[in-house]
């Protein structure tokens, strides 16, 4: 089955605070110090950062966690992904440049992609890019390819389906839920697996069941993506 996106009514984007780590703390602990304070005056280290793992490892759901981390800092951004497909030059107002699944690039984002990162390099600006494969691995012009890999690289882990089911019914016995396993079951075979999106799922649930007052069931979770 074709799997939904959790973009309907979301009241916030993704957050590092919202991101499970488990086996990848130590890439988020390198965000949230590479952020800084939250403030005006937070100082982002120039050496890139690279993340790269499976699909759903939540790579794109860190990176756009920095980007919101960023904007309410007052900070702008580049943001180039593979849909960009006529990317602009680099904007020297840019605290930082982040880059998505840099190993889809065709050859005129990758001829951008170097060139922001040159001039972010050289006014000692940011850079967090993800891709699926390791630096090593990508098949993208040399020069850019090596660039990716010479910071910080991390290679992030997708949480096992135990470890997933284990968050999610915390996640909703915090908030006085109840996750039935045919209901888990449901929502790991016909949603994103990657937890990020999981989580949002829940606190759409979460707000439905409320204002509905019913239970959390696989006939409410139908009824809420007709409605919503």
């Amino acid at each position: 089955m074709k799997q939904l996106a959790l973009d309907i009514g979301l009241a916030t984007g993704p957050t590092l605070e919202g991101y499970f780590a488990g086996p990848n703390e130590a890439a988020v602990r390198h965000l949230q110090l590479w952020l800084g304070d939250g403030s005006r005056t937070s100082v982002h280290s120039p050496v890139p950062t690279y993340l790269w793992g499976d699909s759903g490892s939540g790579k794109t759901h860190l990176l756009q966690a920095v980007h919101g981390a960023l904007t309410a800092q007052g900070a702008r951004v580049g943001w180039l992904h593979p849909g960009l497909r006529n990317p602009p030059d680099f904007d020297d107002r840019w605290a930082a440049v982040l880059m998505d699944d840099v190993e889809r690039f065709d050859a005129i984002q990758q001829h951008a992609a170097f060139s922001w990162f040159v001039s972010a390099q050289s006014l000692l600006r940011g850079v967090v890019a993800a891709g699926g494969l390791p630096p090593a691995q990508l098949h993208l012009r040399e020069d850019l390819r090596t660039r990716l890999g010479w910071g910080h690289v991390y290679g992030l882990q997708v949480l096992s389906e135990t470890e997933r089911r284990a968050v999610l019914r915390q996640a909703a016995s915090e908030r006085g839920l109840t996750l039935t396993d045919e209901v888990l079951n449901y929502m790991l075979a016909r949603f994103s697996r990657d937890l990020g999106s999981l989580m949002e799922l829940l606190t759409q649930l979460d707000g439905y069941a409320l204002r509905t007052q019913r239970a959390i069931t696989i006939p409410l979770i139908r009824a809420m993506l007709e409605n919503e």
